[in-house]
């Protein structure tokens, strides 16, 4: 399906008339004083020259009201209402408006001390600005023009540019040919910009600022800057990964689907099983995430009732303990929880948060299932405590999740045993 822009607007001001002839797309004669706003919905304005975080952009001309700048969620379009009622639930008086399917905007969320954890937003985009052009190449002037802080202080940054619009590759290629414009751009006018791009998708360090373009039609998006230390700060919110997206892994030998997630958890934790390490895998029937861990190299311990795949049951690093996930501990730490066993969520809850309390694992990925929306609540006490239990950590809903989210983490107070 197509995604449109809604065009109501809750914030004032958000969606001013710009003045005439500023931008050559056709469509920008469609605005008038009655309706300001692009058939679409997306007001076509450009940023201020001031970041909302204090730097100071390259002079461009400011439009004669600029608009305030919005803390943009992303989440899969199905999961919005969700989205809606998770945000209400930490911050009632918030207000909310969708700018396009799956991306909400707010104001002053991620401006707390201690902003809210959201499992179902895939990615967040602090002190976003819409913004138009034309072309691509108007819009790699448009990130030039916003990379400006980085020109007088170097320091290593990432880019994140995708779409929000249309079907099929054509966003896609879009978004690729304004990053290769870019690439191109700062080779011939800003080389050393150029060489403190860093590709990686690992968590960002405080050194790190994160430049992100979401484009919601081919001439309209949001631009955000986050400047560092604040991609580090906002790690458990803010995705290493464009738009929060993780190719869903596929290994046809694996005993079900179920592994992809357990790949997909550590690709966005930063962390893997590494060889040599220990992992408990409760209620690990039949096999998916024990196949996992083994080909990590680590040695697992497999609880459940009903026995593994026959070939992971005779592997060498595996111990199976057949019995009740929820009742089994440890007689010592181990590096790795991983538990993806089927039961309410509060009982998954309940056992991750028995597991930290006692410091019987380092790492732990844990999988809570859900039947239909009304026990999403279950997730808010999660919220007050994983940040205490834990020194590292996400709350999210899988790009391999179906009705489900994932808690993964680094465990506080343990010291790391990993080479």
């Amino acid at each position: 399906m197509t995604q449109q822009v809604v065009a109501a607007s809750v914030f004032p001001g958000f969606f001013p008339t710009p003045p005439p002839g500023r931008c050559k797309c056709p469509r920008a004669n469609r605005f008038t004083a009655s309706s300001p706003t692009h058939k679409n919905g997306l007001l076509r304005v450009l940023h201020s020259s001031v970041h909302p975080l204090g730097l100071a952009f390259a002079p461009i001309p400011p439009y004669p009201h600029p608009p305030p700048a919005v803390d943009l969620l992303i989440t899969n379009p199905e999961d919005e209402p969700f989205l809606r009622d998770e945000i209400l639930r930490s911050s009632p008086t918030t207000r909310i408006e969708t700018v396009a399917p799956g991306s909400l905007a707010t104001q002053g969320l991620l401006d707390a001390p201690s902003p809210p954890l959201l499992a179902f937003a895939r990615q967040i985009l602090p002190h976003a600005t819409p913004a138009t052009a034309p072309s691509i190449n108007a819009w790699v002037e448009r990130l030039a023009a916003t990379l400006a802080p980085l020109r007088t202080h170097p320091h290593p940054w990432r880019l994140h540019v995708w779409p929000r619009y249309g079907q099929g590759r054509a966003g896609q290629q879009r978004a690729q040919w304004i990053v290769k414009g870019l690439h191109e751009w700062l080779g011939r006018h800003h080389r050393a910009l150029r060489r403190n791009l860093d590709p990686a998708t690992s968590p960002f360090p405080p050194s790190h600022t994160l430049l992100q373009l979401t484009l919601t039609a081919p001439d309209l998006g949001f631009l955000s800057l986050t400047p560092a230390p604040h991609p580090h700060h906002l790690q458990p919110l803010l995705s290493t990964f464009p738009a929060g997206e993780v190719p869903v892994a596929v290994d046809k030998s694996a005993p079900s689907r179920a592994f992809a997630k357990l790949v997909e958890a550590e690709a966005r934790l930063g962390l893997a099983i590494a060889p040599g390490q220990s992992c408990v895998d409760l209620g690990a029937s039949p096999g998916s995430w024990s196949y996992v861990a083994l080909r990590r190299g680590a040695t697992v311990t497999a609880v459940d009732r009903s026995p593994l795949r026959a070939d992971l049951m005779a592997h060498p690093r595996l111990r199976f303990h057949p019995g009740d996930a929820f009742s089994y501990h440890p007689t010592q730490p181990v590096d790795w929880l991983i538990c993806d066993v089927i039961a309410a969520p509060r009982r998954s809850i309940q056992l991750l948060h028995h597991w930290l309390s006692n410091r019987w694992c380092r790492r732990f990925i844990v999988t809570v299932k859900f039947k239909g929306s009304a026990d999403y609540p279950e997730l808010d006490p999660v919220k007050h405590w994983l940040p205490t239990l834990s020194s590292a950590f996400l709350l999210t809903r899988l790009c391999a999740n179906r009705n489900e989210v994932c808690i993964a983490g680094v465990a506080a107070h343990l010291p790391d045993t990993a080479s």
